[in-house]
Formats: C-alpha cells, sequence, structure tokens
C-alpha cells in the first residue's frame, strides 16, 4: 500500500460524518415536526368543532317581527352565546326557507297535500365552549323554554356527550405518542453525534496531551454541534413548509386548519429543539471520552 493510501485512509478514519449527522438530525426534526403539525391541525379541527355545537330554537307561530327582533337580541346577549367577530353565533331561520330547504334535500313538497307549512321560525345558537357539559346544555334548554315566545329548544344530546368523551381520549393518545416520540428522537439524535464524536476520540486526547483544558477541547465540539442543530432545524423546517405548501394546495380545508403563526412558531421550535438536543448529546459524549484513559479509546 503506497504512502498516499494509508494517508488518505487515516484522513478518512478520524474525519467528522457532517453530511450523515445533519441529514439524521434533519430526519428525526421533521418527523418531530410533522407530528407537531398534526397536533396543531387536531387542535384547530378540535376547535371549530367546539365553535359549532348549536342549538335549535323554535318559536311560537304569533310573534311579530318586532318580538322576533327582540329575541334575536337577547339571545345574542346571552353568557353561553359563542362570541364571534362577525356576530354569527344566532341566525334566524324563517319558516319558508327551512320549507325549501327540506324540499330541496328530500324532493318531496309536503305543503302540497297538507295545504300549509307546519314547520315554526327558528334561531340556530352556537354554544361557547365552556358550556358544553351535558348538565350546562341541560340548563341552557330549560331556561330557554321558560322565555316568552319560544315553544322549544333542542340540542343533541348524544352526540355533545360523544364529542366530549372522544376529543378527551384523542388528546390523551397525541400527548402520549408526542411524548414518546421526543423521547425516541432525542436518543436517536444522542446517539448519532456519539457515533459521530467516535472517530475524533484520538484528537480530544491529543489535546489533553499538549495541555489543554476540558473546556478549551469542548468549546469547538459545542459550537460545531449548535450550528448543525440550526442546519439540520432549518433543513426539516423548509421540508415541512414546502410538504405543508403541496397538501394545501391539493387538499381543500388544510389551509384553514393551520395558521403561519403557528408553522413559524412550529419552525422556530425545531431550530431550538435541534441546537439544544445537539449541545447535550455533544457535551455527554466529549465527557464520556475526556474520562477515558488510553486503553479504553482502543
Amino acid at each position: 500500500m503506497s504512502k498516499e493510501k494509508k494517508y488518505r485512509k487515516k484522513k478518512k478514519l478520524g474525519s467528522y460524518p457532517f453530511v450523515s449527522v445533519i441529514f439524521s438530525m434533519s430526519l428525526a426534526l421533521f418527523v418531530l415536526g410533522l407530528f407537531a403539525l398534526l397536533l396543531s391541525a387536531t387542535n384547530s379541527l378540535t376547535g371549530i368543532i367546539r365553535n359549532n355545537v348549536e342549538m335549535q330554537v323554535y318559536l311560537n307561530g304569533n310573534l311579530s317581527d318586532t318580538e322576533i327582533a327582540r329575541l334575536n337580541k337577547s339571545l345574542a346577549e346571552k353568557e353561553f352565546t359563542l362570541r364571534t367577530e362577525n356576530n354569527t353565533s344566532v341566525v334566524f331561520i324563517p319558516k319558508e326557507e327551512a320549507a325549501k330547504e327540506f324540499i330541496d334535500k328530500t324532493g318531496e313538497d309536503f305543503m302540497q297535500f297538507l295545504g300549509e307549512n307546519p314547520l315554526k321560525d327558528a334561531f340556530t345558537i352556537k354554544i361557547a365552549p365552556e358550556y358544553h357539559s351535558n348538565e350546562q346544555m341541560l340548563a341552557i334548554k330549560n331556561n330557554l323554554e321558560k322565555t316568552g315566545g319560544i315553544f322549544e329548544v333542542v340540542y343533541v344530546e348524544n352526540m355533545i356527550q360523544s364529542i366530549n368523551e372522544n376529543i378527551t381520549k384523542i388528546s390523551l393518545v397525541l400527548l402520549a405518542v408526542a411524548a414518546i416520540l421526543l423521547i425516541v428522537i432525542i436518543i436517536l439524535i444522542n446517539n448519532t453525534i456519539k457515533l459521530a464524536l467516535f472517530s475524533q476520540r484520538f484528537l480530544i486526547r491529543s489535546m489533553q496531551l499538549v495541555g489543554a483544558t476540558n473546556s478549551f477541547i469542548r468549546s469547538p465540539f459545542l459550537y460545531r454541534s449548535a450550528a448543525h442543530g440550526i442546519i439540520a432545524g432549518l433543513i426539516a423546517s423548509g421540508g415541512l413548509y414546502g410538504l405543508y405548501f403541496y397538501a394545501s394546495q391539493e387538499i381543500d380545508g388544510i389551509a384553514q386548519l393551520e395558521q403561519d403563526n403557528i408553522l413559524y412558531i412550529i419552525f422556530g421550535a425545531l431550530v431550538i429543539v435541534g441546537i439544544t438536543i445537539a449541545i447535550f448529546g455533544t457535551f455527554r459524549a466529549i465527557q464520556k471520552y475526556l474520562a477515558m484513559s488510553l486503553e479504553e479509546l482502543y
């Protein structure tokens, strides 16, 4: 074997695998960010579901326009009514509109053989999420039915209970998966850094032999690991943004589930997590090699 080949072999053995480290960190952070996006979308979807829980308030048939307007204002001011920017939590549905919608959906014109419209004018009220328990919903129903001009109040009781139970279960499962995923990613990045620094163990010992302090030896490795964390976080964020942009173009409704400020928070968090885990893993690995004897290094 020539001297040139020996030199190349030694250089390769002691080189730091930048590409593999950054690739592994980027992939791990991408998976973590993808799950964070899923959590964010789930939270947004949960909010949409909760903000669309409604009650139907059916009115007596002899109310004047003034009385209906007064009821509309009264319902909008109730503490259990959802507050929205465009004040659409209380919607009045005339019986004529309800009849037309029913005929359009079923294709049957019941007014032809009944001779009149048996439906009633109604309001739909969106209920604020903090009033979604079964006890509170029942109390709202009983309270409204005592109000003058209101004939009946209807809501789907089983649906409210099902929503509350399912949201609780989904939240617990997602939190458990998030915790497990974070632990796995920390271990993965930590092991990747350990393997990468294995090729640097003799360099560390050489620096010790010439009298370098432990902090002096650690500094360049920690700075380099921080830079790797930043690069990996940016690569993962770029990949997530590309995936999100593609999904929002191909799937209707995706853009409504994710807000720009949440996306930027997730991207920033990925960079911070990348830096933190990289520095922590590097510090632990360096400390291990600093404490090893020469025989242990071999």
